[in-house]
């Protein structure tokens, strides 16, 4: 039994099938379709070829459906309307026009960057939900290869997803600071030489974390190993036990206007100094994205008003 579909059955020409036995008439289909006559007349022509029977008759400059042609129609629609709901189920599978994108960010960007970028984005596209996820920078980078998240905002050195199966949207540079708890006297105005804070307490961020990178090399610059009293899963906790005198820490410029008033913040000296880059990830096959390329858009757009 042969059940092969012959090569001028085309889903193009099974639309302007149906669309001509919707408005009865070549002329009316192409100005619905944006086609010329010809192309109508060809489009239903070769399909009766591809069909293997007569469709339609000729009356006049008219032509009429013919019985095969109504049953045709039938099992067009279901046929059109099935692969609708596959391309549809494929695109969900593949994590594309889910009508919800699925964000990881830092914990320190939830301040300021991401809401900004939310509602430029409610803006954009008002139907798409936004699910947010906070982790730490390799939490989320392993959940997006997991496919578990759509895309990232995360610090990223630079060149470091350079050629690779990322698509990377740079977004700002930050500078790393000392943070002090607000009781101790220290002469904010001078930069901080790390060695002189060697019999000071700390606490960080655990590994995986952008800043606790930053943090390591650091204090191997500084040539000691720092106490660290604890290692916490989010920045706000952390600053949150600097603010209560617990230690020191380093933590990022962004988060000095919500803590300025309980935390002193000191610029490192020279040799310590570091900044991260934040950037919006997402892979590199999922490029066409409409919702991911709204969302580079808009990162773009954020990133162009800091400049400013």
């Amino acid at each position: 039994m042969k059940d092969d579909i012959h090569q001028d059955i085309t889903f193009r020409k099974l639309s302007v099938f149906m669309m001509f036995m919707s408005k009865g008439n070549i002329a009316r289909t192409a100005e619905a379709l944006g086609l010329s006559s010809v192309s109508v007349h060809r489009a239903l022509h070769t399909l009766e070829e591809g069909v293997g029977c007569p469709l339609f008759v000729h009356k006049g400059r008219n032509l009429l459906p013919l019985p095969a042609a109504w049953t045709l129609l039938e099992y067009c629609q279901d046929v059109i309307s099935l692969m609708n709901k596959g391309l549809e189920e494929t695109r969900k599978v593949a994590g594309v026009g889910r009508g919800r994108l699925r964000i990881g960010t830092l914990y320190s960007l939830t301040l300021e960057t991401v809401p900004k970028i939310i509602m430029g984005m409610k803006l954009r596209r008002p139907s798409l939900e936004l699910d947010l996820t906070m982790g730490s920078n390799q939490m989320l980078l392993d959940m997006l290869e997991d496919d578990a998240l759509d895309a990232i905002l995360i610090s990223t050195d630079e060149g470091e997803f350079a050629g690779s199966k990322f698509d990377v949207v740079p977004l700002f540079h930050d500078d790393i600071f000392l943070a002090a708890p607000g009781s101790e006297k220290l002469n904010t105005t001078q930069t901080a030489d790390l060695r002189d804070y060697a019999d000071r307490k700390f606490v960080s961020l655990a590994e995986g974390f952008a800043t606790y990178a930053g943090f390591q090399e650091a204090f191997n610059i500084a040539g000691f190993e720092p106490e660290i009293v604890t290692r916490v899963n989010d920045i706000f906790s952390m600053i949150s036990l600097v603010q209560a005198g617990v230690g020191f820490s380093l933590i990022p410029g962004r988060m000095k206007k919500v803590y300025e008033n309980d935390v002193q913040l000191l610029k490192l000296a020279e040799p310590y100094q570091m900044r991260q880059l934040i950037s919006i990830v997402y892979m590199h096959h999922r490029e066409r994205d409409q919702d991911l390329l709204a969302l580079a858009a808009e990162g773009r757009m954020y990133a162009r008003g800091l400049v400013v």
